[in-house]
């Protein structure tokens, strides 16, 4: 590891110490000490050991993310915008704290980086998954699921506009005694082709008591000052 400290490439080290540079990946990025990974609490019948990470996990599972089968295991990969290195961060954090150990990987394609974690469990964790878009076939939600949503609304929404949603500058004009004034104000909106993933949104800005509204058949407007600065306040800004 101190080779690595002081600059060195994985493959100079791996080449000197004939360790193969996946080992020594792992032990930079995880420790050289054996991690075990937090056992499936869906198998084993337990309630969520981390519900608000999970919560926030799932927003931008059902945005973003995508779960495949790999060989033996399966891998979790959310797609992140490259120009927003919080985010990156924040689906690493809660990769590692959902699964519970083990090391986060970051693929980068043309303008984005793909969060990856592998786990035999992820099917278990979202039940979601299948073949094809989310938005072509029926979703639902378990019981505990609904209720990390149901106790963990905001986390949930981080998920989701941090991935499908954005904030916008939108302008309107008025016309008083004559004169066209210019008014500027924020909105959140959320962006999702699938009925279901919208209704969950929607459940969520309920639960937080935040005002919105569809603005067409895929869009969830937050417009109201006070629910915009509710969302602000809670979700924080994308960076």
């Amino acid at each position: 590891m101190k080779m690595l400290a002081d600059g060195r490439s994985l493959s100079s080290v791996a080449a000197e110490l004939g360790i193969a540079r996946s080992t020594l990946r792992s032990w930079r990025d995880s420790g050289i000490e054996p991690v075990r990974r937090r056992p499936c609490f869906v198998c084993a019948g337990e309630p969520l050991p981390v519900p608000g990470a999970y919560a926030a996990l799932l927003g931008y599972y059902l945005g973003d993310g995508y779960v495949s089968r790999q060989r033996s295991t399966y891998s979790l990969r959310v797609s992140c915008d490259a120009g927003y290195p919080g985010i990156v961060e924040d689906v690493g954090r809660l990769v590692a704290a959902v699964r519970g150990a083990g090391p986060v990987g970051h693929v980068r394609a043309p303008g984005c980086i793909v969060v990856v974690g592998y786990w035999s469990h992820w099917p278990c964790v979202f039940p979601q998954h299948g073949p094809g878009r989310k938005h072509e076939r029926a979703l639902t939600l378990t019981d505990w699921q609904r209720e990390a949503l149901r106790s963990h609304p905001a986390d949930f929404l981080r998920g989701l506009f941090h991935s499908d949603g954005c904030r916008v500058a939108n302008w309107t004009s008025h016309h008083v005694e004559g004169t066209t004034r210019i008014y500027e104000y924020a909105r959140w909106q959320f962006v999702n082709h699938s009925e279901e993933i919208r209704e969950w949104c929607t459940l969520a800005l309920d639960v937080l008591g935040i005002p919105w509204r569809a603005s067409n058949w895929k869009t969830i407007s937050v417009s109201r000052r006070r629910g915009v600065e509710a969302l602000d306040r809670l979700i924080g800004l994308k960076v």
